[in-house]
């Protein structure tokens, strides 16, 4: 299915720099930063030509999530990304804003709780099982690097230890993370199905395995702060007009590759905040010291309803 939207909208570039949206970067984010949002979401836009075929008031929507959350929208640092979905309903493709698994390591990084966080592949004899008290999995990693990308991938694992002390680890196994993958993304299935490969799970399911087990184990275990919580919340969605998020599951795609699924969902349901209960310190006192975004990511209602009325 061609998509025809395009015909009558200006060029990205050209619109983003018009007085008028430049104007209204400006008050919402600062003179100061304007200029680098700009350059920095065209040059994100540029590397996706499909992009180009959303609703532009969307596409900025999208940024201004990543730049509430401190997020860079450069696809080489892999910390958020705009995806195009066809929303058949309204006859447009808008962009959705999807967080990378680097953007969940740097918000937490961020918020001054965390000691280390950091998830990794686990690569076929580094599994060496179990320990008989704990349950704990241990690893014996292989040490020469390029002996190491040889062995294949059995599986993933994700870790963190706060300021404190205390510390938490999960391991799944990659064929857990297949059915994960499959149950979640009806898109990755019909991927699979009629051997495609346009959801972020068939192109790159490493990175996908990362986000998940991040995002598993921060918000079972970890404590989230205002940034992590919203960026969970925001991942993965639409922003709509009246500032609510509506969720995507990459289910269909037409011939460009561009979602068509008109009945988005979320991959993954946000499931209720758990802080830890066994650390020494209480974990309210942690929270107080987490940084709080300069921008509120359900402000971008505003922008988002001003910025659609330059699209004619």
């Amino acid at each position: 299915m061609a998509n025809t939207l395009q015909t009558s909208k200006p060029k990205f570039s050209v619109y983003m720099t018009s007085e008028a949206v430049k104007k209204r970067i400006n008050e919402i984010i600062g003179a100061e930063k304007g200029q680098d949002f700009i350059t920095s979401i065209i040059s994100a836009v540029n590397t996706n030509p499909q992009l180009g075929n959303c609703d532009n008031a969307t596409i900025i929507s999208a940024a201004l999530v990543g730049q509430s959350l401190g997020l860079s929208p450069s696809p080489f640092m892999g910390q958020f990304y705009f995806v195009p979905f066809n929303d058949r309903k309204n006859d447009r493709v808008v962009a959705t804003f999807q967080i990378g698994y680097k953007g969940y390591i740097a918000m937490a990084m961020k918020s001054g709780v965390y000691r280390d966080l950091d998830v990794l592949e686990i690569r076929q004899g580094e599994l060496i099982g179990r320990d008989k008290e704990t349950g704990k999995y241990l690893f014996k990693f292989i040490e020469d690097e390029n002996e190491r990308v040889k062995a294949p991938v059995i599986g993933y694992m994700a870790y963190f230890e706060l300021l404190n002390g205390f510390r938490k680890s999960i391991y799944w196994s990659k064929e857990k993370m297949e059915k994960h993958a499959e149950e979640y993304s009806q898109g990755y299935r019909s991927d699979k199905k009629n051997g495609t490969a346009y959801t972020f799970w068939s192109k790159d399911f490493n990175a996908m395995a990362f986000k998940t087990m991040l995002r598993q184990l921060i918000s079972k275990w970890g404590i989230m702060s205002t940034t992590l919580e919203k960026a969970y919340v925001n991942d993965m969605s639409v922003v709509k007009e009246d500032g609510t998020n509506e969720y995507v599951d990459n289910v269909d795609f037409d011939s460009d590759g561009v979602v068509v699924e008109d009945t988005p969902k979320q991959e993954e349901k946000p499931v209720e905040k758990k802080t830890v209960k066994t650390v020494s310190e209480d974990p309210a006192s942690f929270i107080k010291k987490v940084e709080k975004p300069k921008q509120d990511p359900g402000e971008v209602e505003d922008i988002f309803a001003a910025l659609l009325n330059q699209e004619e």
